[in-house]
């Protein structure tokens, strides 16, 4: 469902990813993990047609993102590490907004709003403008928005930022009920427990370059670290690289 083949991006300065390449499945939740400034929003803004790549290429499901982008975006949803939301906007109008770009029919849009926002817990606050969400409500608004167009793809970078325990619950369980529908889910995150518990198979990545991926159990003997858990495992293999 996703094809990274050498990918790279060099800001002249910065070579910022560096000859990635992996694939994903479909129903594939893949966990992309890394210190700061390792690449992953890098990457992340790759994929979803954010920014052009200095070379190599994305497939997501069969459409070359740097060749037909706009067909690839209709099936991706996106999730930013930092989205940005109209703030005048009611929670409704804001999703509205979103299910006009991507053109859903009216009918879906009605179904499928109150559907997102009860599954969210916002459907008391559909009315209430953005302004007055908690950090964590614009945080589940977003992700809702994301999902409106049933997408077969979705890419998400830090999804867990400012969420209580029981919204990360929430969102976990939500990513895991999509995968069962066989959607693919790329999930970067600082949360190593989160990738541990959510994701089949987890990348390490650290200045451009992927060190390891595979299961948890694949990552220990990749890093010769018997059965650790993976901070341990994650620290061991950007320390080394």
């Amino acid at each position: 469902m996703i094809e990274l083949t050498n990918l790279t991006k060099d800001y002249g300065t910065t070579l910022a990813v560096n000859n990635l390449s992996m694939s994903v499945s479909c129903g594939e939740i893949y966990g992309f993990i890394g210190p700061n400034g390792a690449g992953k929003t890098t990457t992340i803004r790759m994929m979803g047609g954010i920014i052009e790549p200095t070379s190599g290429e994305i497939i997501i499901s069969g459409i070359n993102v740097r060749k037909d982008p706009v067909e690839a975006k209709k099936i991706i949803g996106f999730v930013p590490d930092r989205p940005f939301l109209y703030e005048k906007l009611t929670g409704m109008e804001f999703l509205k907004f979103v299910s006009d770009l991507y053109h859903v029919d009216i009918k879906v849009f009605v179904r499928r709003s109150e559907e997102l926002l009860k599954q969210f817990a916002l459907w008391n606050w559909a009315n209430e403008i953005i302004e007055a969400y908690s950090h964590g409500m614009k945080q589940r608004l977003i992700i809702a928005a994301a999902l409106l167009h049933d997408p077969k793809v979705m890419i998400i970078d830090e999804p867990m930022v400012g969420l209580d325990p029981e919204a990360v619950r929430m969102v976990k369980d939500i990513l895991k009920g999509l995968a069962a529908k066989n959607v693919t889910v790329f999930v970067s995150t600082h949360t190593l427990s989160l990738a541990e518990d959510l994701c089949d198979r987890i990348g390490v990545i650290s200045k451009g370059t992927l060190l390891a991926q595979g299961t948890v159990p694949q990552l220990n003997l990749a890093a010769k670290t018997g059965e650790a858990r993976l901070e341990e495992v994650f620290l061991t293999l950007v320390r080394e690289a």
